[in-house]
């Protein structure tokens, strides 16, 4: 039996909800009194359709079907989870709410996305109070996983329940929160730096630029994979958040920020927070926390290299000062002996390049030798300047074979040679070392291709003489072992 969700108000977070429940498999029905919500929604789908997809390994149940209605009659009918994103206005609200519950199923959640209001106040003149819950979002609702979920002050029961299950069913995490607060938990956090920020500007200490850069340079990627108190945990070292707390405590009465207003610090916040982390926290030893920690930076910083931005910008940059000087930046010009394989490929194997087994897994072996073809594209002048102008060469057909086993922090270099370059074709012969001990072989076959026909195309006559030069010099060489090869070939 399909799902149905109604989404009230269809704004940047009503889209992203109604995205959220229809790539699930929900069928969402909205109302929106503006005239332009079918067509922002349908921007907005087609952005959680580009990227949701992508978060898991499992294809999604098929998309749900979105509709919009002229009334909130309409749109609430057959409804099991109700979402309401109508403006920041508290009578505006409550005129919702009234005509939702006057046509909604009474066992359906009715969910806000209120980043301010507190549940009490929504739930004021209500038929079923019980029945309507904070459930606030953040943006982009289709990737962000965190939903604030706040009934009335201490009420729990089955539709609380119902309400946890429905928003993990769909991928997020129901934050239930057990008081009540202006703001709940998140935004409070968001309204401390943000004020923070302001005077920080104001008084001439940074630009916006500058605060940007001191949060995705920094504790903003620590925060991402471990939070605060885990992060603080860490830095408490062998002896434990207690530490931490012994160290830096005292700071808090002094003048840093312009948040003033703090809790006394004494023995019982000490002891309270430090077995809410030993809870949190307590199976881990420091040194497994690090490890941890690492893992997961390097993964989302190579991420990040990967879309060229933030923290992923600067290593990118590194990385080409790095290059600079050495033979994997050169051009064939400036090689003179054409009659030795070439360095194309030299790297450390990363964290998360290994697998269940410890070791590198099967297709980062073929990430290694790719990046080895193109940089021997780049070296001959097929560079992006020149795919830019219409031509590249495409890989026809690849083949690995696995000699040895490479793990994280390996130096791995991969040397190619030429085994045959004229005209449109390339045929390619990687062998990938750490040391002197060969690791895995890549024989790889390339055409060059008009990328304005899509068709097999000849290359520019100075990338073919820089082809054919390399060629002609690894002729002499040897023939490889294992060159020709196919699966299973005796050996």
């Amino acid at each position: 039996m399909t799902k149905i969700a109604a989404v009230i108000g269809g704004g940047v977070i009503g889209g992203g909800w109604a995205a959220r429940f229809a790539l699930n498999g929900w069928n969402v029905q909205v109302f929106d009194p503006d005239p332009q919500a079918e067509r922002k929604i349908g921007e907005v789908m087609a952005n959680a359709r580009r990227s949701m997809p992508g978060l898991t390994d499992v294809a999604l149940p098929d998309e749900g079907k979105i509709s919009f209605h002229d009334s909130i009659s309409d749109a609430v009918a057959g409804a099991s989870w109700i979402q309401e994103s109508v403006p920041e206005r508290l009578e505006i609200k409550h005129t919702t709410f009234g005509a939702i519950q006057q046509a909604c199923d009474p066992d359906a959640v009715i969910g806000s996305s209120t980043s301010g209001f507190k549940p009490s106040e929504l739930q004021e003149g209500m038929a079923r109070p019980n029945q309507i819950m904070v459930a606030h979002p953040f943006n982009p609702v289709y990737l962000l996983p965190l939903v604030e979920l706040v009934p009335g002050n201490g009420i729990d029961g089955p539709m609380v329940d119902k309400a946890k299950e429905t928003l993990t069913s769909i991928g997020m995490y129901p934050l239930h929160l057990k008081k009540e607060i202006d703001a709940h938990v998140a935004d409070r956090f968001l309204e401390a730096v943000w004020r923070e920020a302001l005077w920080l500007v104001k008084d001439g200490i940074a630009t916006t630029e500058e605060i940007d850069n001191a949060i995705r340079y920094g504790f903003g990627i620590r925060w991402a994979q471990m939070g605060l108190f885990e992060t603080y945990r860490v830095a408490g070292g062998e002896a434990g958040m207690k530490h931490f707390m012994a160290q830096f405590g005292p700071a808090l009465e002094w003048p840093w920020t312009k948040l003033m207003d703090v809790p006394e610090f004494n023995d019982e916040l000490v002891d309270l927070i430090a077995g809410q982390s030993d809870e949190q926290s307590g199976a881990y030893g420091i040194r497994d926390l690090e490890r941890i920690r690492d893992n997961n930076l390097v993964s989302m910083m190579r991420a990040l290299k990967q879309q060229d931005w933030g923290a992923g910008r600067l290593m990118k940059a590194h990385e080409a000062t790095l290059r600079a000087g050495t033979v994997l930046a050169a051009r064939a010009d400036d090689i003179a002996d054409a009659s030795q394989p070439v360095l194309t490929v030299r790297r450390a194997v990363p964290l998360d390049w290994t697998d269940y087994n410890g070791h590198m897994t099967e297709a980062k072996y073929l990430q290694a030798f790719a990046d080895a073809t193109d940089r021997f594209m780049e070296l001959i002048g097929c560079d992006a300047d020149y795919i830019a102008s219409g031509g590249s060469y495409f890989t026809a057909e690849t083949h690995i074979r696995h000699v040895d086993e490479a793990h994280a922090g390996a130096l791995i270099e991969v040397r190619t040679r030429v085994l045959m370059g004229a005209g449109k074709k390339m045929h390619l012969w990687h062998e990938m070392y750490e040391g002197d001990r060969l690791l895995a072989t890549g024989e790889h076959f390339l055409l060059h291709v008009s990328l304005q026909t899509r068709k097999p195309s000849d290359p520019s006559p100075e990338i073919e003489a820089a082809l054919v030069r390399f060629a002609q010099g690894h002729a002499s060489l040897p023939k490889p072992d294992g060159v020709g090869r196919y699966v299973g070939a005796p050996r």
